[in-house]
């Protein structure tokens, strides 16, 4: 089933939120980026889940990606639920899910669904005593991060990608990167590539990517834990965009919004179909030809990362809450449901731009809601 119409927000808009409320704002393209009009990602009437309050705490841990998401929405939650504590601890995807499997967590969000082939759906339905529900909830681009000096616009393609990361291209001004930035001075500065040392889903998107686009030059298989051979490691999001930022040459993959914060560049990446910028719009295309890969209200997504449409940035994540489909304790499921609810809701899709995430399509909003509906 296809995606469609998932809200546009700009570019513009989402810079510059974001400069008010991290002190700080970058450009994929040597300005506070480009956008469309913003237009609303939920229609008119669209159902919404049980959205009732409860009392007492609830805890979640997992992806850094949707850190920035969480962190506004436990806000957001509290002041509407005075009687409600949630937690949520930016861990790693992989952390998350280790604590959710080992009961440790009311859910846990990663930026990939379980894995059959490692046996987490079958543990996590062992640890729930009923099936586990993977529930899309947040967009997040990931953004190809670098700092070069003198060098604020750069267009980068599937293979320099996974020749860069690969450690198979090492120096800025290699003939192959220049032959792709015409026009454009490249420095003789080293290349060098931080990666996530933890294990994260924004790793396993990435490393997806690389490999269906160009699995010549990255031929392992997608995995939440770096697989590569060159580069330094770093924990979470926060500590690849800062290694960045303090590093000439440096080039990471990052969460869009970690890039914003740290107020570095971002590469244009061209997959076939001219080069593109990454905005709100453009990534949300992208989450727009989605499929569903899951059954019932299991909501995993598959994403064409080879994509080749026009005006398209190819390197999304959706961000998963993994949660029990009935909970053992009902208090904590009602918690769960009420939360989750609230993270669903058209007002909190509606924010998701302020910390340069992007709200999910109408269309699967609504399965989201419903799947939530049907947790007991």
């Amino acid at each position: 089933m296809k995606i469609t119409s998932i809200g546009r927000a700009s570019g513009v808009a989402v810079a510059a939120a974001l400069a008010l409320t991290a002190c700080g704002s970058a450009s994929n393209n040597g300005s506070t980026g480009s956008g469309s009009s913003s237009s609303s990602s939920v229609a008119a009437g669209t159902k919404t889940a049980d959205s009732s309050c409860f009392s007492g705490s609830l805890s979640g841990q997992g992806s850094t990606a949707q850190g920035n998401a969480m962190q506004l929405a436990t806000t957001d939650f509290a002041s509407k639920c005075s009687g409600a504590k949630v937690n949520y601890a930016p861990t790693s995807s992989g952390q998350g899910i280790t604590a959710f499997l080992a009961k440790q967590v009311g859910w846990a969000g990663s930026d990939s669904a379980l894995n059959s082939e490692k046996g987490e759906p079958a543990k996590a339905a062992a640890a729930c005593g009923s099936t586990a529900w993977d529930l899309p909830m947040v967009v997040g681009p990931i953004a190809v991060a670098y700092n070069l000096k003198g060098v604020g616009k750069l267009t980068l393609t599937p293979t320099l990608i996974a020749k860069i990361f690969s450690g198979k291209i090492t120096k800025w001004n290699d003939a192959a990167i220049a032959a792709a930035n015409k026009g454009v001075t490249l420095p003789n500065t080293p290349i060098s590539v931080f990666f996530r040392s933890d294990s994260s889903g924004t790793t396993d998107n990435f490393t997806n990517y690389m490999n269906t686009t160009d699995p010549t030059d990255w031929t392992a298989k997608h995995a939440k834990a770096w697989a590569g051979k060159v580069g330094q490691g770093k924990p979470k999001s926060a500590g690849v965009g800062s290694a960045v930022k303090a590093t000439d040459g440096g080039i990471t993959y990052v969460e869009w919004s970690y890039a914003i914060t740290n107020n570095l560049p971002m590469a244009q990446v061209d997959n076939g179909g001219g080069a593109v910028a990454l905005t709100a719009a453009t990534a949300s295309k992208a989450a727009e030809a989605a499929t569903i890969a899951g059954t019932g209200n299991d909501l995993k997504l598959k994403i064409d990362y080879a994509t080749k449409a026009a005006g398209t940035y190819p390197i999304v994540l959706v961000t998963y809450e993994i949660v029990c489909s009935k909970y053992a304790d009902a208090t904590t499921g009602k918690a769960v449901k009420s939360f989750l609810s609230y993270l669903v809701s058209p007002e909190f899709q509606g924010k998701l731009s302020t910390v340069g995430s992007a709200p999910l399509p109408s269309a699967i909003q609504g399965k989201v809601v419903t799947a939530i509906n049907a947790i007991g």
